[in-house]
């Protein structure tokens, strides 16, 4: 790749010494490479530049890259790069070097240590896939079902990368059952801020790979991840119901996520101003729309409950009643029950008819001042009565899906990275806000620091999900007890502060 063309001179803290390396031709400073890099989802943080863009072809190049910074007197930052889904600049790096994750997938096949994805059977783990830290989930969906297996636990949206998510947790409607992502994962393979290639597992090198779950890119960049595979479902029944009434429709979220039975739960908002089919999935029919409508203009808010069962052809026959039996006693509007029948596939991968719709009309490159967080049960009805009712509704600004859901901590484990509230049922709310430019997107954010602030001064003891803080004592209020941990661990396995910078925890 051609190092002219530049955007700016060769930044004096990457040396001129990084081009007789064997990575020098997989290095570009081509302006179009350095601002393409440079742009994530949120669209929120701009130019934030890096001095040069790594294209590996292997995770070697990733180690060497890593080790030659590390080795140097004042190292420089190293940010790996999946699919570019962060909101607020996480997988950027100001003057240092963007590892563009993606390039690995383009070399998989060449027999040089990628890993592609690929699926095994063990005695004692069962099925499970080894699949590249760049892979997308939605491929690993396609490849583990050619063997009539998935993973357990999802995102909503599948065009992210395996490393990103279990940089962070990976959560949807069913982590109430399985855990996150995080906490389906057997095994990786790591490269650490000194460039050690590291595999760990809860039984080797075990502090390495909880601090990797969740740890928001601090201590490794992972080049492998061994996925927990189950026989996977062909249908399923998809049903969404509606509430006036929020105390019921968290009661009824709660008792679904306390038996057995369901696959997936997740719950919304439905407000008069906002579409009642959404870029998440189109899924109640026009005349459905128009019944809805009416209710929503003489209630101004409503909640939208979402269940899913799994079904194959053993289970055809039963599904049905299975379903009535779950529903049973639930609290929702009589005639506000909303059926339909999709593939596994069609439902996991929902969003993206959504995205290509908006793509087309040139409304999915926009800002998205995203804000997602884990509320504890005990808060859960002062937060909908202070932001749900009073500044969501009353201030009429929102501008996109909001998300309200519960899950279990159980399912979680506390050795991991990743913080979620002492409770041990907590609720997900996303506030997943669409702009059309940056004046609209700073009305937003403003939304979403005074539903901060006022968490902050109730006391509510909420914890950020994809965190964003602007000062080292805000992240220390974010880790709480599990801070001295992450500080040691981040000593341990980055101690010159090479990677992630983007997240600001420590730089």
């Amino acid at each position: 790749m051609s190092i002219l063309g530049k955007l700016k001179p060769w930044n004096p803290s990457i040396p001129y010494e990084i081009l007789s390396l064997n990575i020098s031709s997989k290095l570009s400073t081509n302006s179009d490479d350095i601002i393409s890099s440079s742009k994530d989802f949120g669209k929120i943080i701009q130019n934030v530049f890096p001095a040069a863009v790594l294209y590996p072809s292997n995770v070697n190049d990733i180690i060497d890259l890593i080790k030659f910074s590390y080795d140097l007197s004042l190292p420089f930052h190293v940010a790996a790069k999946g699919h570019g889904h962060s909101i607020r600049g996480q997988a950027m790096a100001q003057n240092g070097v963007i590892v563009e994750m993606k390039s690995l997938n383009n070399n998989n096949n060449n027999n040089n240590g990628n890993y592609g994805i690929r699926v095994s059977w063990d005695s004692e783990l069962g099925f499970y896939a080894d699949v590249g830290g760049e892979q997308l989930w939605i491929d690993v969906l396609r490849t583990t079902l050619e063997y009539g297996l998935a993973p357990v636990s999802w995102t909503d949206y599948l065009y992210l990368t395996v490393g990103g998510t279990l940089s962070n947790a990976g959560i949807s409607g069913q982590t109430f059952r399985h855990g996150p992502q995080i906490s389906n994962v057997h095994e990786m393979e790591v490269i650490t801020g000194k460039g050690e290639f590291v595999t760990c597992s809860k039984d080797m090198n075990s502090e390495l790979f909880f601090a990797v779950l969740g740890g928001l890119g601090q201590f490794g960049i992972i080049t492998r991840a061994r996925i927990v595979l189950d026989k996977a479902p062909t249908r399923v029944k998809w049903v969404r119901l509606l509430y006036d009434d929020f105390s019921k429709f968290t009661k009824d979220q709660e008792h679904l996520i306390s038996i057995d039975g369901l696959d997936y739960v997740e719950g919304s908002l439905m407000l008069e101003q906002s579409s009642i089919n959404n870029w998440r999935s189109s899924f109640f029919s026009p005349s459905n729309q128009t019944k809805i409508a009416s209710l929503l203009s003489q209630n101004k808010i409503m909640y939208c409950l979402e269940m899913v069962k799994y079904y194959d052809d053993h289970t055809s026959n039963t599904i049905d009643e299975e379903l009535k039996k779950l529903v049973k006693g639930l609290k929702y509007l009589g005639g506000f029950m909303f059926k339909k029948d999709a593939t596994f596939v069609e439902f996991l991968n929902r969003v993206r008819s959504g995205e290509l719709e908006l793509q087309s009309k040139g409304m999915w490159d926009v800002p998205h001042p995203w804000l997602n967080l884990f509320v504890p049960k005990s808060s859960i009805m002062d937060f909908n009565v202070a932001v749900f009712v009073d500044i969501i509704l009353r201030q009429n600004k929102a501008n996109g899906l909001i998300l309200v859901y519960p899950t279990c901590r159980k399912k979680w484990d506390d050795r991991m990275s990743a913080v979620i509230p002492e409770e041990e049922t907590f609720y997900s709310v996303g506030f997943l806000h669409s702009s059309s430019g940056y004046d609209e997107c700073k009305i937003l954010d403003n939304q979403n620091e005074e539903i901060l602030k006022y968490c902050d001064s109730v006391g509510l003891n909420i914890k950020q999900y994809l965190p964003h803080y602007k000062t080292k004592e805000d992240w220390i209020k974010h880790f709480g007890k599990k801070w001295n941990i992450f500080q040691q661990r981040k000593n341990q396995f980055d101690p010159k502060k090479i990677l992630s910078p983007g997240q600001r925890i420590f730089n």
